[in-house]
C-alpha cells in the first residue's frame, strides 16, 4: 500500500482489527520511510450476479434501486432504518449464495418481497402489487388473505 503523505510502497501493519460485523478489517500502517502512521480499510469485493430481465437483457445488480424500491413500499411505515438494511443484507447475501454469475430479475423480486413480508404487511401488498401488476380488486385481496392466513397459522 502506498503511503498517503510520501507515496513510499513500503509500510508496515501495526494493528488490525474486525470492523462492521467482521466485514471489513481495520488496519493501521506505518510507512517505513517517512514514519506517518495512517489507517485503511480492507472488505472482500464480492460480484453479485447480474440481473436477466424479463426482455432478455442483462443489468448489473444496482443495491441504490434495491434501497429506493424497498424505501418506496415501506414508505411512512414504522419500520426502523437498521430493519430496512438488514433486509438489504439479507438479499444481497441470498444473490451472492446462489453462486451464479447471472439470475432471473424475478428471483430478486420474490427474495424483496419476502424480506417486506417480514418487515411490514402493507408495504408488502404495496410492493407485491407494482410487482406482480396487480390489475384487479381481486388481487389485492388475495394477497392480503395469503397474509391473514400466515398469521392465523403463527399464532
Amino acid at each position: 500500500m502506498h503511503c498517503p503523505f510520501c507515496a513510499d510502497t513500503d509500510t508496515r501493519v501495526i494493528d488490525s482489527r474486525l470492523v462492521s460485523d467482521g466485514s471489513q478489517v481495520r488496519r493501521r500502517r506505518e510507512c517505513t520511510s517517512c514514519g506517518e502512521r495512517f489507517t485503511s480499510y480492507e472488505i472482500a469485493e464480492l460480484v453479485m450476479p447480474k440481473l436477466i430481465k424479463q426482455d432478455g437483457s442483462r443489468q448489473p445488480f444496482d443495491e441504490e434501486k434495491l434501497r429506493t424500491g424497498i424505501m418506496r413500499a415501506l414508505e411512512k411505515r414504522p419500520v426502523s432504518v437498521e430493519d430496512i438494511e438488514q433486509a438489504i443484507s439479507h438479499i444481497k447475501s441470498s444473490l451472492r449464495a446462489t453462486g451464479e454469475r447471472e439470475i432471473p430479475s424475478k428471483q430478486l423480486g420474490e427474495l424483496v418481497m419476502k424480506e417486506l413480508r417480514q418487515l411490514d404487511d402493507v408495504a408488502y401488498v404495496r410492493f407485491a402489487s407494482v410487482y406482480r401488476r396487480f390489475k384487479h380488486v381481486k388481487e389485492f385481496r388475495a394477497a392480503i388473505d395469503s397474509l391473514e392466513e400466515d398469521s392465523s397459522g403463527k399464532s
